[in-house]
Formats: C-alpha cells, sequence, structure tokens
C-alpha cells in the first residue's frame, strides 16, 4: 500500500516576491509550510543577492514546472562601472578598480551589442551542478571548474537610466542566461570593469508583475486564518495551467475522460490541426473553463503503439490526478 502523503492535496502557484537573502529553496519549503502542500517545487533558483519573480508549483502544478523553467525571463539590474569582483555582484571581493572614462554613446552600444544569440560561460558562482554540487561550492574553496559555453538569447535589451558610473537596464533572455556574466563582460568590453549592485526578476514568461506576493503577506495572511482555514491563503494562488499557457489544447468529453484518467490514448476536438510530437494542453469539457487534465502528446502515425490516428499519448508525469490520490 502507498505511503500517504502528509499535508494538503493543494494545486497551484504562488507567484512569490522573493526578498534578497535566503536561497530558493529555503524560501520555498517555507511557502510549502504555510500551505501545508503535500508537496512543492520551483521553476529556477534565484540567488541570494536577486529578488523578485519566483514561480512556486504547489501539488499537482510541479509536474509543469519544466515548462516555466524553460521559459524567457525578464531582469532589471543595475550596473557600477569602474570596479570588477569575484562573482560579478556585490557580495564578491573587489579584484580589480579603474577609472570610468566613457560617454554615454559607447555604454549604449556596448549595452546594445549583447542583443540575439551568443555563446556565454556560465559564473563559477552560479547554481549550475558538477558532479551533484553547485559551482559555487568549489568556488568559495577557490577551485576553478572548467565550463563549457552554453547557448543564449538576449530578446530585449534596453537602458533606462544612465548615470555614470552606474548604467540601469531591463533585460528580457532566455533560460540559462546569467545577468551577472552579462554584466562583467560589459566592464571588460568598456575596458573599466563591472559587477552588479541590484537583480530584480519582473517577469517569467507570461506571469505578470502585478500577481506576484510577498513573503510577508503570506505570512500574516496564514497567522489571521482560523485552524483549518486556508480560503484566504489560496486566494494567491493562480491555476495550474497557467504554466503550460503557450501550448494548443484540446477538449475530450466523459467517454474520453475516463480513458485519459487510466493513462490511456484520447482523441478530443482541437481549434487547430494537431502536430506530431507536439504537446497539448487537455481539459474536460467544452471550453479552456472546463477542468485541467493535464498535458499529452500527438500521436499522428501510431505504427504499433496501440493508439488511433490523430490521438493524444498521456505521459503519466503529465497527467493530474485530483483528490486524495494527488
Amino acid at each position: 500500500m502507498a505511503r500517504r502523503r502528509k499535508g494538503r492535496s493543494i494545486n497551484g502557484i504562488v507567484l512569490l516576491d522573493k526578498p534578497l537573502g535566503g536561497s530558493s529553496n529555503q524560501l520555498l519549503q517555507k511557502v510549502r509550510w504555510l500551505y501545508k502542500a503535500q508537496k512543492a517545487g520551483h521553476t529556477g533558483a534565484l540567488d541570494p543577492l536577486a529578488s523578485g519573480m519566483l514561480p512556486l508549483c504547489l501539488g499537482e502544478a510541479t509536474k509543469f514546472s519544466q515548462f516555466l523553467l524553460d521559459a524567457e525571463k525578464t531582469y532589471e539590474v543595475t550596473a557600477k562601472l569602474g570596479v570588477r569582483t569575484t562573482t560579478s555582484d556585490a557580495d564578491g571581493e573587489v579584484v580589480e578598480e579603474k577609472p570610468v572614462e566613457v560617454n554615454e554613446a559607447q555604454v549604449n552600444a556596448a549595452c546594445l551589442a549583447f542583443l540575439g544569440k551568443s555563446k556565454q560561460i556560465p559564473s563559477m558562482f552560479s547554481a549550475l551542478k558538477h558532479q551533484g554540487k553547485p559551482l559555487y561550492f568549489y568556488a568559495r574553496q577557490g577551485i576553478v571548474i572548467e565550463r563549457e559555453p552554453r547557448d543564449i538569447e538576449v530578446y530585449e535589451l534596453e537602458v533606462t537610466r544612465l548615470a555614470l558610473p552606474y548604467v540601469d537596464m531591463r533585460i528580457k533572455c532566455s533560460k540559462g542566461t546569467y545577468i551577472r556574466s552579462i554584466v562583467d563582460d560589459l566592464g571588460q568590453n568598456l575596458g573599466c570593469g563591472a559587477y552588479v549592485t541590484r537583480l530584480h526578476r519582473t517577469e517569467v514568461a507570461d506571469y505578470p508583475t502585478d500577481k506576484m506576493v510577498s513573503l510577508d503577506t503570506l505570512i500574516e495572511t496564514q497567522e489571521a486564518l482560523s485552524e483549518g482555514e486556508f480560503e484566504a491563503l489560496d486566494a494567491y494562488l493562480i491555476p495550474m495551467d497557467t504554466a503550460v499557457s503557450r501550448l494548443p489544447y484540446i477538449l475530450i468529453n466523459d467517454a474520453e475522460r475516463a480513458r485519459f484518467d487510466n493513462g490511456q490514448s484520447v482523441i478530443g476536438t482541437s481549434v487547430t490541426p494537431l502536430v506530431q510530437g507536439k504537446s497539448y494542453r487537455v481539459y474536460h469539457g467544452e471550453d479552456t473553463q472546463g477542468l485541467f487534465l493535464g498535458v499529452g502528446e500527438a500521436v499522428l502515425d501510431p505504427k504499433d503503439q496501440g493508439v488511433a490516428k490523430n490521438a493524444l499519448y498521456v505521459n503519466p508525469k503529465r497527467r493530474v490526478v485530483y483528490g486524495d490520490e494527488g
């Protein structure tokens, strides 16, 4: 008999406005405790120095966290020219200081040069894992690990304020992009060095900034609740299908719902033709206001897979199970 998980079977996403300091995992565990949730997971860590949007998935929403991990992110960052540190941020030790002998035109041109696709070597002071441990674990011991350059893309970059030696930017970029590395490279390109004094994430995928909630607000709300009541706290949850809102969808009826719940392939109605191998949101009902059931993958050429043509194959890891089984 499967061991019953402790806690509430609550499903949804909290857009936490992460404060400065503390690890993303520490904050995740705090929010999980506040909600008394059976399970929880985050969608990509933010450094202790960074603040801003940290989507936390509760319950069945954890099955779709990868979609948010892969999504683009938007940051507001302040760089200080003339100083270079070991960590490329204010937490590091100063290793170089140079006069800032550049003008606004040169700074703007150097910033905009980061637009588009490029290769980036991850910082040693990052959470990227090497042999099961984050790189910063080795960096703090003075150990340098060789890192492979990674493909990144900067979709948008705007210089929002220029008051030398400070440069404020808004950067929208692909997953795996290290803003501290961009700022360090900016300083090197300008010949004076630079480091991050402020880093704030404003957006993940399509989630709006105004839906973020602070940890203090969640704590105050939880403390005001009566024993066993969670309605006010649950009001901050965002539906879990928002994590996959960019995927096309299909609608299925009662009979197909039974098949889906049993992990079998289903056939439904779609506003667009199915594409082989593409993922789709699945809803039980007449529109997307119906019950969200999970995500399936299109199978157009069934061959020996034992499913009907033009069907969706149900990945058990992407299937939502409601109630006490969740």
